[in-house]
């Protein structure tokens, strides 16, 4: 808070009026994977009934578990899960007072955080880079960002501001890893492998990735960006599939009494109009630069 000036707090404001989409600065490419990344990611959510069935919560408690087959016994099965009856009255009001809770857990931790972590380090971006000739345009820029608030506030405080950068990043990748493995596995264990442990193809999967990123690094790319972008660029494609999927999953095999209003279902609508969008454009704009 200390490291951005009171004038750019007032500024803040009028700043954010000034909506405009900066592709012409951008991309299109790194301003679609901005958007894919600007928050913990809709795949996070479609994991999070998962991570609710390993912790144990609710009726997690009476679900398989998905363990390390090195250290647990690799006995998960796939969490299908199974249908209430919405005839139920009582089963219906457990229903509606669950699905508040999840509400507030969403507004609270997912839509607030992000909002305020978002905020903030985009004012701080603007206190300390604004106006700058010299920035690169790769990921170097967060070492002339720590240097000018070393600078500022104390070198103390630019060091700090690398290593909860670097935490940050270290830890969302292994949640990125994490969870992505843990959704493929489920698939593939119901719908492909049937006769197979789920915890052994997660496990499976999680090596993958880390034998996949580390070829990567060995073959001499450097330069984390071109990586960043690439794989944002396909997470917004993903996005835009699995939020037209969620909508017809959602009306089509849920009940009535379950089925998302239609708030959200204009929200999803919106997503896949977005996200659609943005992936034609990019994709348009990177065919005529490589043609060109």
């Amino acid at each position: 808070m200390v490291a951005i000036p009171g004038h750019v707090w007032a500024e803040a404001p009028g700043a954010a009026a000034q909506f405009r989409i900066p592709h012409a600065e951008l991309g299109w490419a790194l301003l679609m994977g901005a958007l894919a990344y600007a928050g913990a990611g809709g795949g996070q959510n479609l994991c999070q009934s998962n991570w609710i069935r390993d912790k144990g919560f609710g009726m997690g408690a009476h679900a398989p578990k998905i363990e390390s087959p090195l250290t647990g016994e690799p006995v998960a099965a796939p969490g299908t899960g199974w249908r209430f009856r919405t005839e139920d009255a009582e089963n219906l009001a457990r229903w509606r007072r669950w699905w508040r809770i999840a509400n507030v857990e969403q507004l609270s931790t997912f839509v607030a955080i992000t909002f305020v972590t978002i905020a903030f380090t985009s004012l701080l971006a603007w206190a300390t880079l604004s106006g700058r000739e010299d920035l690169p345009r790769d990921i170097s820029f967060l070492k002339v960002e720590g240097e000018v608030l070393a600078a500022s506030a104390g070198g103390w405080f630019g060091r700090l501001f690398w290593f909860v950068g670097a935490f940050s990043l270290f830890a969302a990748a292994l949640g990125i890893v994490d969870y992505t493995a843990r959704l493929a596995a489920d698939v593939l264990r119901t719908s492909y492998l049937k006769g197979r442990s789920e915890s052994v193809i997660y496990a499976w999967l999680v090596w993958a990735m880390v034998a996949t990123g580390t070829a990567i690094l060995l073959s001499g790319l450097t330069q984390p960006l071109v990586l960043l972008v690439a794989s944002a660029c396909i997470a917004a494609f993903m996005m835009f599939i699995y939020s037209a999927l969620l909508i017809l999953l959602n009306r089509r095999l849920l009940a009535p009494e379950l089925r998302p209003g239609p708030v959200r279902v204009g929200a999803l609508v919106w997503a896949v109009v977005l996200f659609g969008a943005l992936s034609a454009i990019t994709v348009a704009d990177q065919a005529k630069r490589l043609l060109g």
